[in-house]
């Protein structure tokens, strides 16, 4: 397929350009429709608000609030009132609108004025949701509202709708990761061109992925927080995806290869890692669906099919834009350099393979360090409390933070989460008295019964998201509404917040239990051993401990919220820890995958444990931090998006990255290997039997025994002609293992001949390349003594082998 796709590359081109103009056409032209669902069935919320949804159908639209404060004097002198109330005529008026409830309407609206008079707020009852209002309705609301400010006189907006206002343009988060990941691949590779390849491989991958979640959304309930963290987790798999491959063919033209066969083995070695890593990432993804959450659906949906089309890119697009640059892919110096001095020995050096050669010399003193820092950083997970954020932990700048704060100020810090305590039976008079005389209640007011129904709104004293508001939520439940012998439920934002929360902490270990188990399973398929997916599971919850430590002391803690502009602490949202851990444990995958398929391949080549980890790590530990240190940029650009969720989920998971790659791939799981030994490989034979082959690299699929058994060196030697039997002079002829590793390469002499070394007996692929006669590759056996072995080549043919 890497062959197909590099020699018609431009078709390959066309393809994906025109998939991505059609789905970006057509995504535009269809708009976007997607929708939050948090409530859940079975909880005492979800019956509230199917309740009240029976009852009052008409209040469907999204409720905003404008909020104004006087300096001195009161909110209904008429110097104010003359300002205010006709800015609010006037956005009642204004398309999208469907009412305004103002605090100058009568005696009802006296309750919408701060006992000290100095604050009053007004409601606006929008006509739809606020992701279908188109923002510039909403801006014209805000700027109407705050064209009334005057000295003395503050106005702010608070609610879903202006919230959507003030975030920053779409785009600005994906357009800062991108440039700062390029900057990481130019001084990684040197070349523009090299550092081009996973950019556009990325953006193709990303790009299709959010068109098609959009259209998606028409179709199923995608929640608006989806495409930010498919973009969040597209970039990062694409662009890392793209970087594997790339680094694999340099090394391959490097080493002597030529551009299209080196191409062909960086896809059939590396490609066939993206391809399992991929899967992996979607696997951890699905395990969403085990929590049984509609709310995370959508978000499945969305990533899932963003990293599908990421690793679709990276295996057919990338191939293709190889074939465009051909020895281009290299800097100017490297191909200087290989002009003039020939191809690089096949050997890891430089500060990669000292390292490496430190933690085989030190493992137990490099284990120890790496899991006292680990541990260390879980410590703050011990006090994580899920809840759901809002407008209160927006940045102070913010008009929705201002008007938070201002209704907090003047009504009481449970204003801004009322719960609402919805009767269907009962006695609703001995209800409300039981509400007004429970302790942690501010306010109860009684709303006119509809079609037998009755909504009682009750504002605790305190915030929406302390502990001691939820703890009022159980003992309204359990005590109150019982002892009154009414039929009620507990609802509201508040409310569904807090079921949203405990469902998903009850579920959270089953999900967990199923994402490890999984994990373990592909790894134990891949890798044919019990311990390497043993260690793996247990890094990744040291790796998902440690994180969620940092999490917890940023974002719980308010450690470094100012530096961030992140606003202010809070519960960690509900919903996080299970994207997060999917996100992580798909990623976790990813580097284990790269580095362990290295070693064993090392392993199966050799029988040696110490050499196969000395050189998986010395060979991949700088390609796997360079993707680490590129997802991490990528993952903190999108603390510029506005959407508290994405930028919560961008700081923990960058955090994870980082102790994951820098940490416990490049330290703690290469020291455990070494500690472990022989015993990383092991594999009871009754299993070995039963497991299914899977290969990662491509050597394990030709033939059961090692691909280079132990034994003495040999040679294989022959003449390389045309079909009417002249030699071919200057054929290259290259000898590999079935992994794609370059062991002997030479030029046929004047009357053909050619002779390569074999290290010892086995099955090895041979390589012959001509600029005039095409080229063949073929599978030859070696066995005791030198093998003759003459190659045939026509003019313009081309021969793979599987």
């Amino acid at each position: 397929m890497a062959r197909w796709c590099y020699r018609h590359r431009l078709v390959v081109l066309l393809v994906w350009v025109g998939a991505l103009l059609g789905l970006g056409f057509s995504a535009s032209a269809a708009g976007t429709n997607y929708a939050n669902v948090f409530s859940l069935p079975d909880t005492d919320s979800k019956s509230a608000y199917d309740l009240m949804e029976k009852a009052f159908p008409n209040t469907s639209g999204d409720t905003d609030t404008v909020v104004w404060k006087v300096d001195s004097g009161s909110v209904t002198d008429k110097a104010v009132q003359g300002r205010v109330q006709p800015a609010l005529d006037k956005i009642a008026k204004l398309p999208g609108v469907g009412a305004v409830t103002s605090p100058y309407a009568g005696a009802r609206g006296s309750a919408q004025i701060s006992k000290d008079g100095t604050i009053a707020y007004a409601q606006l009852t929008f006509t739809k949701r606020a992701n279908e209002i188109p923002k510039e309705q909403v801006q014209k609301v805000l700027d109407t509202a705050q064209a009334a400010e005057r000295s003395g006189l503050q106005v702010e907006l608070g609610g879903q709708a202006i919230q959507r206002v003030q975030e920053p343009p779409q785009g600005l988060s994906e357009m800062v990761g991108i440039i700062a990941a390029a900057v990481v691949l130019f001084l990684a590779f040197g070349s523009f061109f090299a550092m081009t390849l996973p950019i556009a491989i990325a953006v193709f991958g990303v790009g299709m992925g959010l068109f098609s979640t959009q259209l998606l959304s028409h179709t199923t309930d995608i929640p608006d927080i989806a495409p930010l963290l498919a973009s969040l987790i597209g970039l990062g798999v694409g662009i890392d995806y793209a970087l594997f491959i790339v680094t694999r063919h340099r090394r391959g033209i490097l080493r002597g290869m030529d551009p299209e066969e080196s191409a062909v083995t960086a896809l059939n070695t590396s490609g066939r890692a993206v391809l399992f890593a991929g899967g992996t990432v979607c696997i951890a993804l699905a395990g969403m669906l085990v929590t049984r959450l509609r709310f995370l659906d959508g978000v499945v949906i969305g990533t899932s099919l963003t990293v599908v089309l990421s690793v679709l890119a990276a295996t057919t697009l990338l191939p293709a834009l190889l074939g465009f640059l051909g020895p281009r892919v290299l800097s100017r110096r490297q191909r200087r350099r290989l002009a003039a001095e020939g191809p690089e020995p096949e050997k890891a050096s430089g500060l990669a393979a000292r390292w490496s050669a430190n933690v085989q010399k030190r493992p137990r003193r490099i284990a120890a360090i790496a899991v006292v820092v680990m541990a260390v950083l879980a410590i703050p997970v011990l006090s994580l409390r899920l809840g759901a954020t809002d407008q209160g932990n927006d940045d102070a700048s913010t008009t929705t933070r201002k008007a938070y704060d201002l209704l907090a100020e003047g009504f009481g810090p449970g204003f801004n989460g009322p719960l609402q305590v919805v009767s269907v039976g009962g006695d609703t008079a001995k209800l409300v008295q039981g509400l007004q005389s429970t302790p942690g209640v501010a306010q109860v007011a009684e709303l006119p019964p509809s079609q037998g129904v009755t909504v009682i709104q009750v504002v605790p004293t305190t915030s929406p998201q302390s502990k001691e508001t939820d703890d009022l939520i159980d003992t309204l439940r359990d005590k109150v509404i019982p002892q009154a012998g009414a039929e009620a439920h507990v609802g509201g934002v508040t409310a569904v917040s807090k079921d949203f929360a405990s469902v998903t902490g009850d579920r959270l270990p089953l999900f967990i239990a199923t994402i490890i188990a999984l994990g373990f399973l592909l790894l134990l398929v891949a890798f044919r051993s019990l311990v390497v997916p043993l260690t793996a599971a247990l890094m990744n919850l040291i790796a998902a401990a440690a994180s969620f430590g940092v999490l917890v002391a940023v974002f719980q803690w308010g450690w470094g919220l100012d530096l961030l502009g992140l606003g202010k602490e809070g519960p960690i949202n509900a919903f996080l820890p299970v994207i997060m851990l999917s996100l992580l444990f798909g990623l976790s995958m990813d580097y284990q995958v790269f580095l362990v398929s290295r070693m064993h391949e090392e392993w199966v080549h050799t029988k040696d444990n110490a050499r196969a980890v000395r050189v998986g790590l010395a060979e991949t530990s700088r390609v796997i931090n360079s993707a680490a240190l590129i997802m991490v940029c990528v993952f903190l650009a999108f603390v510029l998006s506005g959407d508290s969720g994405a930028a919560t989920a961008g700081v923990g998971l960058a955090a994870a990255v980082a102790l994951d790659a820098f940490i416990l791939r490049t330290a703690l799981v290469p020291a455990a290997m070494h500690l472990l030994g022989n015993s990383n490989w092991w594999l009871p034979a009754w299993l070995d039997k039963r497991l299914p082959h899977l290969a990662v690299e491509p050597q394990e699929t030709a033939s059961p025994e090692p691909t280079e058994p132990t034994g003495p060196a040999t040679v294989i030697h022959g003449f390389v002609r045309t079909t009417d039997g002249d030699p071919v002079e200057e054929a290259s002829v290259t000898l590999m293992s079935k992994g794609g590793r370059q062991l002997d390469r030479v030029t046929s002499l004047a009357d053909g001949s050619y002779i390569v070394s074999v290290p010892a007996p086995g099955a090895y692929l041979l390589a012959v390349t001509s600029s005039t006669h095409g080229s063949k590759a073929r599978q030859v056996t070696v066995a005791e003594g030198p093998v003759v072995y003459d190659v045939e080549l026509a003019e313009g043919e081309v021969d793979a082998v599987n």
